[in-house]
């Protein structure tokens, strides 16, 4: 009958804001790995992770100088976590705890239900697949139960190694800008790659 049939449910897409509610953690587990929550004592591994040149070589941050600069970083983390702007796991290999490395979401655009993927690995476990073990589970997670829409990733145009893991785990190469940000007295380049919710959906 005109004028009453049902209204539609309001698609996903139409909402304002996308809400998000971080309290809670919830650990990622794959094949070798346990993502867990990144903890104060993971300090030490921290700091030696972000105090070697090699591992930051295609980070632009400034070298960690001490553990307490490690410690600052996940208090940072975890509060930006507890402010629901942004979700990172500790990556651990299955029967070992110690802090290996870092992955998860940061700069979220909840208007635009966007986040951008981050992630970096101690030298020690690089060239193991580690890294492409953990980037489905994330990604599935932010799709699935984060409610993204898109997610990006950025790196510099000389890390091969990171376009290529993007590019393997569905992440789509959209654009190259060029000098586009000031790091160390030097404009650099940077490679945007994207995946989208629904290439998630095709690829099942």
């Amino acid at each position: 009958m005109i004028g009453h049939a049902p209204i539609p449910a309001r698609p996903y897409f139409l909402r304002t804001v996308l809400t998000l509610d971080l309290s809670t953690f919830h650990p990622l587990i794959t094949e070798r790995l346990v993502l867990r929550e990144l903890r104060p004592i993971d300090a030490e591994q921290v700091f030696a992770m972000r105090s070697d040149p090699v591992v930051m070589r295609h980070v632009a941050r400034p070298l960690a100088r001490s553990i307490e600069d490690a410690a600052e970083l996940i208090a940072k983390i975890r509060g930006i976590q507890a402010a629901n702007d942004g979700a990172q796991w500790a990556i651990t290999l299955k029967g070992d705890d110690a802090f290996i490395g870092i992955i998860g979401f940061w700069r979220m655009q909840k208007e635009h239900y966007r986040a951008e993927l981050g992630y970096t690995l101690m030298r020690a476990h690089w060239g193991l697949g580690l890294m492409s073990e953990a980037i489905p589970v994330v990604v599935d997670h932010g799709f699935s139960t984060l409610g993204f829409h898109s997610i990006e990733a950025i790196t510099s145009p000389e890390n091969g190694a990171s376009m290529r893991v993007l590019e393997k785990n569905g992440f789509t190469r959209e654009a190259h800008f060029k000098e586009n940000f000031f790091w160390e007295g030097k404009f650099l380049d940077s490679v945007h790659f994207g995946r989208l919710a629904l290439a998630r959906m095709r690829a099942r």
